[in-house]
């Protein structure tokens, strides 16, 4: 090397000094370092924490030897500003050349000195770095993310737990008194493993190789915070009915009341059809089921000893069983009536084919009063026969419509029309 390259090379390993001096103090003064010195660690992280220290330890083996070897090399540069042959011969072995011996600080296994280049040095350093601060840099992170979040969580578990128990939701009692105690211990527990052993969990970013690149694993305490969750909704919901349990019983109350009304609407129409109307099929109406009332009054007991926790899925139970049963009466009151319906749906057919022929003048056709003096006695004589009085309307608005067609019509068919006419009454219906 010539006097300016030795100039250069001593610039470029000062500035490479300087940076890794600056490095190896702000990984001495970092927080994560500082917690893993002090840590009671277990699992993963005592072991990559162990690595990690030995591996600072030789950082700073080498950064001596390298300052001592670079201070070295100044020392002969400044004696002369232009240095002879030996001086730069020295001075390349020094710069270049493995000149550096290590010894105690070699990795296990390898040999306990050996001599290593500047350059080797740094690429050492580089490479020691970076695994120590990946290190530090995760357990730092997973420190600083999961602990607090934990220690929040717990906090509103806690008012969970305390507003759960007001209402009556305990362990052993609910669902959710369980869940709260396992939510309970699944923190306590989360928590002390986060502590003693973050490193378990740090997820590193796959195809990263950058000191630190990853995040911190929040699996447990998500399902933990959704457990909460779940749970502080179920209590949110035992407190609602707390607070409108009184109106939703009248509320159930009024809903079974209208559901015996109407069955007994049902089977009071049902005796009236079966009088009425003939040949006819008509359901059985059933009683109320006295169930729903049983489970009606053990909700009400549930409400005066203040037990909220059992009151909330009974009552939505019963508000669920309650509107199905007035469905059914309705449905029941419905199917029981539907004869009454088909006769006054036939009666309005008569009556309206009847106003419709008085409009055309036919009012005193005497084929079209008896077919509908036929037809009016079936559809208002007790009991009724549907099927005949069907058909009974069905010949009357046959004969209304043949009597509608235009009056151009011949004159033998008018003639034939009236010779139909039956001489005795009663002798086509009959």
């Amino acid at each position: 090397m010539d006097r300016d390259g030795v100039d250069r090379a001593l610039t470029r390993l000062g500035a490479e000094h300087e940076a890794v001096e600056t490095s190896l103090l702000a990984l001495q003064d970092h927080a994560g370092r500082r917690l893993l010195e002090g840590a009671a660690l277990t699992g993963l992280t005592k072991e990559r924490w162990a690595g990690a220290d030995a591996d600072i330890t030789r950082l700073w083996t080498y950064f001596d030897a390298y300052s001592g070897a670079l201070t070295a090399a100044r020392e002969i540069r400044e004696r002369r500003r232009w240095p002879g042959r030996d001086e730069l011969i020295e001075l390349t072995e020094r710069l270049r050349g493995p000149g550096v011996l290590i010894a105690g600080a070699a990795a296990e296994g390898a040999a306990l000195a050996e001599r290593l280049s500047l350059a080797e040095l740094v690429t050492r350093m580089n490479d020691l770095y970076a695994r120590s601060l990946d290190v530090v840099v995760a357990a730092d992170a997973v420190w600083s993310a999961l602990p607090a979040r934990i220690d929040l969580l717990a906090a509103e578990l806690h008012r969970t737990r305390s507003l759960a128990h007001s209402v009556g939701v305990r362990p052993g009692e609910h669902p959710s008194g369980d869940d709260l105690e396992y939510i309970t211990a699944e923190l306590t527990d989360l928590r002390a493993q986060v502590i003693a052993d973050p490193l378990a969990f740090w997820r590193p970013a796959a195809g990263s190789s950058a000191p630190g690149g990853g995040r911190p694993d929040t699996g447990r305490y998500d399902r933990a915070a959704l457990a909460l969750e779940d749970v502080r909704r179920e209590v949110e919901a035992v407190l609602a009915v707390r607070q409108d349990a009184e109106q939703r019983l009248i509320s159930l109350r009024d809903v079974l009341s209208r559901a015996d009304r109407t069955l007994a609407e049902a089977r009071t129409a049902r005796g009236e059809v079966l009088a009425k109307i003939a040949a006819s099929e008509v359901p059985v109406v059933s009683g109320p089921p006295t169930v729903l009332q049983e489970q009606l009054a053990a909700a009400a007991d549930h409400r005066r000893h203040a037990r909220w926790h059992r009151l909330s899925p009974l009552l939505e139970s019963l508000e669920e069983r309650a509107e199905e049963e007035l469905r059914r009466a309705r449905e029941s009151l419905t199917a029981v009536t539907a004869p009454l319906a088909v006769r006054a749906e036939l009666r309005g057919r008569l009556d309206a084919y009847k106003a419709k022929v008085a409009r055309h003048g036919l009012a005193e056709d005497p084929l079209l009063i008896e077919r509908y003096d036929t037809a009016r006695r079936m559809l208002w004589s007790a009991p009724c026969d549907l099927r005949a009085a069907e058909q009974a309307v069905l010949r009357y608005q046959q004969a209304a419509a043949e009597s509608l067609v235009p009056q151009h019509r011949p004159e033998q068919q008018q003639q034939q029309h009236r010779e139909e006419r039956p001489d005795g009454p009663g002798t086509e219906d009959a």
